[in-house]
């Protein structure tokens, strides 16, 4: 049996018709960025468009989601569980645009093929999140990641930029040499790469091949870099801090969720049966990646680093859904990687706004007495803090996450006790750091030399006022997103 069938039937042209759909379109729109003088308006004009087509293709995936698809071993999943990572990634994608058209004008960045490569990178994340088969894996992780390559260099003038864009080629080639090993490992092992296939020949009742078993190990080293878990975290401060703000959100957000999207279905579609064998690895790496996360943040003075330590703190948190497994742990997934892409999204919005030309203000202590002079980006900072922290009632959506993470952990086939007991008091950790924001931004006098407000982009306040007011409406009415997350688990795939 061959690795992968290279014929391409109209089943799998139909699967894959959104994804083609965002390639062409951003394509089209590189071509429209590349002729003609770079300006400012231009980069709108690009970032508009890029905007409509990503309309186009959510509208695309909401009419595949109510119109089902064939579940079968084939290597593209059509399951509710691909169309809502897609719809969530979507999301992402959309509020990075809006973000960059008003930072990118603020810093003079006149380059319109960035959104492009934004569109260009959720292409391939959402080809990631559909693949049923390593080799497309592969292909998806690196049609993200050499996009993002370039986005994290984008500002160039920036030294941090070009030092962040560099350490993140140089981390990602060097991790994406671990996954395709482990992916040429588990090939050697198994015959396939497919994963129906993978999992229909490691589930025999006999001992495990030694092969198979480095080849996981490899596999969870490459995805634990893309999803910035310790010890395979180093280059996410860095990087996060360097970037341009709109896309250290980005990252934080969209290419976490695409990896985790990815990491879950192999491990729940392919290696069900050796689940002890890899039980107690995954277990270790979240509870060192919640610890460290956590306490590091503490010790942070600039809000980037913060915000960069407290998503390696999230990677924790999420991997509690791997372990958590079934119907309930992929339905919690959802749920978590939903609230935490609006408080993400909404905190790195409020940072953008108070940074200043050149990102000259990122220490926390820059945020002093916020509440006098800017009240409304206080206020909707601290529930972007309180949603990070999961704190009850004003942190809204974010504590049914963070409630939903721990059910599905000690409701599991194997209950997660020890782990939900690191989960929750890292969490109580967590506010050393969250609410000290906060107490700054209110109970501190102004330090800024410039405290006067200074202008906002109305894309960027309306990214911030749309973030701020979902989170607390789907914490008072979680049920809308509750009902779409537990119908959008992964599907059992039909051997």
């Amino acid at each position: 049996m061959t690795a992968l069938d290279l014929t391409i039937p109209s089943q799998l042209m139909t699967a894959l018709a959104p994804d083609i759909t965002l390639m062409v379109g951003a394509m089209a729109l590189l071509l429209w960025a590349a002729w003609g003088r770079e300006s400012i308006q231009r980069q709108r004009a690009v970032g508009v468009a890029s905007m409509i087509l990503c309309g186009v293709v959510a509208a695309m995936v909401v009419y595949f989601m109510r119109e089902g698809g064939a579940v079968g071993p084939g290597p593209i999943a059509m399951d509710r569980f691909r169309w809502t990572a897609d719809l969530l990634l979507l999301l992402a994608t959309f509020a990075t645009i809006a973000l960059g058209m008003d930072y990118n004008a603020r810093e003079r960045i006149t380059s319109a093929e960035s959104h492009v490569l934004v569109l260009l990178a959720t292409s391939g994340m959402m080809v990631l999140v559909s693949a049923r088969d390593l080799i497309i894996v592969f292909l998806g992780i690196e049609i993200m990641s050499v996009a993002v390559y370039v986005l994290a260099g984008l500002n160039r003038r920036s030294d941090r930029a070009a030092e962040a864009a560099l350490k993140y080629f140089l981390l990602g080639a060097f991790s994406t040499c671990f996954l395709l090993y482990g992916i040429a490992l588990v090939y050697g092992a198994t015959g396939s790469t497919n994963l129906s296939t993978i999992a229909e020949r490691v589930g025999g009742t006999g001992p495990v091949s030694p092969l198979l078993l480095i080849g996981m190990a490899l596999l969870v080293v490459g995805f634990g870099f893309k999803i910035a878990a310790v010890p395979f975290h180093m280059w996410a401060p860095d990087v996060y801090e360097g970037a341009p703000t709109p896309i250290t959100a980005y990252m934080a957000a969209a290419v976490k969720a695409a990896a985790f999207a990815s990491f879950l279905r192999v491990w729940m579609e392919a290696f069900p049966e050796v689940f002890v064998q890899w039980h107690y690895g995954i277990w270790w790496l979240a509870a060192v990646t919640m610890v460290a996360g956590n306490l590091i943040a503490l010790a942070q003075k600039n809000i980037k680093r913060m915000l960069a330590y407290s998503s390696i703190a999230h990677a924790g948190y999420i991997l509690v859904a791997v372990l958590a497994r079934g119907n309930l742990g992929s339905s919690a997934f959802l749920f978590y990687l939903f609230a935490y892409t609006l408080a993400t999204f909404g905190a790195f919005a409020v940072v953008i706004v108070l940074s200043g030309r050149g990102d000259r203000y990122l220490k926390i202590e820059d945020y002093a007495g916020l509440w006098t002079v800017r009240p409304w980006l206080a206020g909707s900072m601290a529930v972007f803090m309180l949603a990070l922290l999961g704190f009850p009632i004003f942190g809204g959506i974010g504590f049914f996450a963070k409630w939903y993470m721990l059910q599905a952990a000690l409701d599991s086939i194997t209950p997660l006790t020890n782990l939900s007991v690191i989960l929750v008091l890292t969490s109580v950790v967590s506010a050393g750091y969250y609410l000290y924001v906060v107490m700054v931004m209110f109970m501190k006098p102004v330090s800024r030399p410039d405290s006067e407000p200074q202008p906002t982009g109305w894309l960027t306040q309306w990214v911030i006022a749309a973030a701020a007011v979902l989170i607390l409406a789907f914490g008072i009415f979680p049920d809308p997103v509750v009902r779409l997350t537990r119908s959008s688990v992964i599907v059992p795939i039909d051997r």
